[in-house]
């Protein structure tokens, strides 16, 4: 609230009336600001000067935008903005420094009377305003700034989680895919094994399939659990279920599950997967979501008749280290920190299926086990990617 007190009428050199001091009392919601108030204005009243003064109390916790427009940086503050050039004085010893100043006050105010009466009272067709009426004004428009700003922020953020939104539910869709089409085939066999003559071997084989589809079932309930958690906040966190687990049984079993994809396009597999690998500690259907959509991305890229590479390699006592690689287009250097971002996609990927998530999908995952991903790539030779998971202990 800005509270004026008024000495004189505010000069207006149009009239010719004198030059008025105008100044800006700042001060905060403390119990000592009544009294510093009271202080400077009876001060104030003490120099009673030959020249008129103007001034105005500006509570700061009802219009901070002043505060920043003063660039003001303690409290109380006593602001001078006529005759220009503003100065401010702050502190707990304002008194004292208005002792020192008020005769310069009064020499400038003297030489802007003196400069108003040699130019004849200005320009009578231009209106005038005095500096301590336009305060509350520019006031406003700063406030109503800072509004506006605040509104497009929040526009842009709003957009951007709408698309975060769309982008996991195409991604859920694709990675659903794959289970989906290992539990429908796991049920339609089982049909054909309810009109086998062996009855043992029926049995062994009706045991078999319901475990497939309830595992793909609990797959999919899994991430559609995770990833619809995961849009509610770009910044929402995983819920991870550690446990002990076998990354060369998971990236075989992968690999067969995906074996189609693989054919369609005639596709060489090598694999180098040591079976004396340590136990990594992790969320099974997160890695398995992880291992899929790198092997997803280099059928993607990796042209007819080419080859995919998965390894795995225990690097030191505390890791261990994935790699699935390709011989596809490659990624500039330039390029290969960004396509982890969220929403970031190569020009390879005009016309392509994907929203760009699934590289980021795959960071947070992993950065939540604690472990890290990169790639190495060159362009026209192929890409490399590695993630990293602690050995269990």
């Amino acid at each position: 609230m800005v509270q004026p007190h008024d000495q004189k009428t505010a000069s207006n050199p149009n009239t010719g009336e004198p030059v008025c001091l105008q100044l800006l009392l700042f001060v905060d919601d403390r119990p000592s600001s009544q009294e510093n108030i009271e202080q400077i204005q009876a001060h104030l009243a003490l120099l009673n000067c030959e020249y008129s003064y103007e001034l105005q109390v500006i509570e700061i916790h009802q219009q901070p935008h002043l505060v920043e427009y003063f660039r003001l940086v303690a409290t109380p503050a006593l602001v001078k903005i006529a005759p220009e050039p503003r100065q401010t004085l702050a502190g707990s010893n304002i008194v004292e420094q208005l002792n020192k100043w008020w005769p310069r006050w009064q020499c400038a105010i003297k030489e802007a009377n003196e400069e108003q009466t040699a130019n004849g009272g200005g320009d009578k067709q231009n209106h005038w305003q005095s500096p301590l009426n336009n305060v509350g004004y520019s006031g406003e428009l700063i406030r109503l700034s800072d509004e506006v700003f605040r509104l497009k922020k929040e526009k842009e953020e709003l957009v951007e989680q709408i698309k975060f939104k769309d982008q996991v539910l195409a991604m859920l869709a694709h990675d659903l895919r794959s289970p989906l089409t290992a539990a429908s085939i796991a049920i339609e066999t089982l049909e054909l094994a309810n009109n086998q003559p062996d009855r043992v071997r029926s049995a062994q084989l009706k045991e078999q399939l319901y475990q497939q589809a309830r595992k793909q079932f609990r797959i999919m309930n899994r991430l559609i659990t995770d990833i619809l958690q995961a849009s509610k906040s770009m910044s929402a966190e995983l819920q991870l279920q550690y446990s002990h687990l076998y990354l060369q049984s998971l990236c075989l079993e992968v690999l067969e599950q995906m074996a189609d994809q693989f054919q369609e396009k005639h596709l060489k597999i090598e694999k180098d997967i040591p079976q004396d690998l340590p136990n990594v500690y992790g969320d099974e259907e997160l890695i398995r979501q992880v291992i899929v959509n790198l092997l997803d991305n280099a059928i993607k890229y990796t042209p007819e008749q080419g080859t995919i590479t998965v390894s795995i390699l225990h690097r030191t006592t505390q890791k261990v280290q994935v790699s699935v690689c390709d011989t596809g287009p490659g990624i500039p250097q330039e390029k290969q920190e960004r396509i982890f971002e969220g929403h970031f996609r190569l020009k390879r990927d005009e016309g392509k299926e994907g929203y760009g998530l699934g590289l980021s999908l795959c960071r947070k995952i992993i950065r939540a086990h604690y472990g890290q991903i990169w790639v190495d790539s060159t362009v026209n030779q192929g890409s490399c990617f590695h993630f990293t998971l602690p050995v269990y202990r």
